[in-house]
């Protein structure tokens, strides 16, 4: 089986994950992913941050193990990621992560608000509970929007996470939706597809299929990601996210090398 690249994994230097990225390059070979990439939680220039990420003085430890990789895989293509939280004020420390290897690209995600909520964290679904979901939404678009704005990220990583605890908006923010992702597309940042959703209270996956046909209409150009946690999840649902991004309209993923885009792979 001939799968799309999946560009968004983790391993178990992020605390939450499992598995070393040898483990997860065996399983890309063994389902027939066209290419794998390693993008674990970025550190962040203090630690600690918080308790699903590697911290600074391991990302010697995650470049070993890729290279590690690369070494025992020679035959399956490689790509050396991050995914990178966006918070205004620490776009210096993005920069300086992105002189520190020569990655092929850096997934851009949102998962903190203004007052420190981490929104997709299981601890904290409680202060859903008590949140006017739709500012929530909202401001959540806006931080996305400054983040594709950016130019820092190669990819916006799963794009609507704010539904993950299926928490939904009531008014349409179809609006915020599209100003994101011109942003997106004026930038040449590409979103993905993020397969993992369909294993979260939504049900779906990141983007819904609204914000899917919206980006093909903006010339948006897209990855797929399972945000495998453990070398089981490589490519898992990937399949039917190919279905999901023809009825969209696309037909090709894009690949990326060195924070540039290279080719694309088309969706078979």
């Amino acid at each position: 089986m001939n799968l799309p690249p999946d560009y968004h994994t983790h391993n178990y230097l992020c605390r939450h994950a499992e598995g070393k990225l040898t483990e997860y390059a065996k399983a890309a070979l063994q389902i027939g992913v066209a290419e794998i990439g390693f993008s674990d939680h970025a550190p962040m220039e203090q630690d600690p941050f918080d308790s699903w990420r590697m911290l600074r003085t391991e990302l010697p430890c995650y470049l070993q193990m890729l290279e590690q990789a690369r070494t025992e895989y020679p035959q399956l293509t490689i790509r050396a990621g991050l995914e990178v939280d966006y918070i205004p004020g620490m776009e210096s420390w993005i920069k300086e992560l992105a002189g520190l290897y020569d990655w092929d690209y850096f997934i851009g995600s949102v998962h903190y608000l203004d007052n420190g909520w981490d929104i997709d964290n299981p601890e904290k679904k409680e202060l859903w509970e008590k949140a006017d979901v739709d500012k929530v939404w909202k401001l959540y678009f806006e931080r996305l929007t400054q983040a594709a704005q950016s130019g820092l990220f190669n990819i916006i990583g799963h794009c609507d996470l704010v539904k993950k605890f299926n928490f939904l908006p009531k008014s349409d923010l179809s609006q915020s939706y599209r100003q994101f992702l011109q942003a997106a597309a004026q930038t040449g940042t590409a979103i993905e597809i993020n397969t993992s959703g369909w294993d979260k209270d939504c049900h779906q996956a990141y983007p819904s299929a609204e914000i899917l046909s919206m980006a093909f209409q903006e010339e948006v150009a897209l990855t797929f990601g399972s945000d495998a946690h453990s070398p089981g999840d490589v490519g898992k649902n990937f399949t039917n996210a190919i279905k999901l991004a023809r009825h969209a309209g696309y037909t090709h993923s894009i690949c990326f090398e060195r924070r540039r885009p290279i080719k694309t792979y088309p969706l078979l």
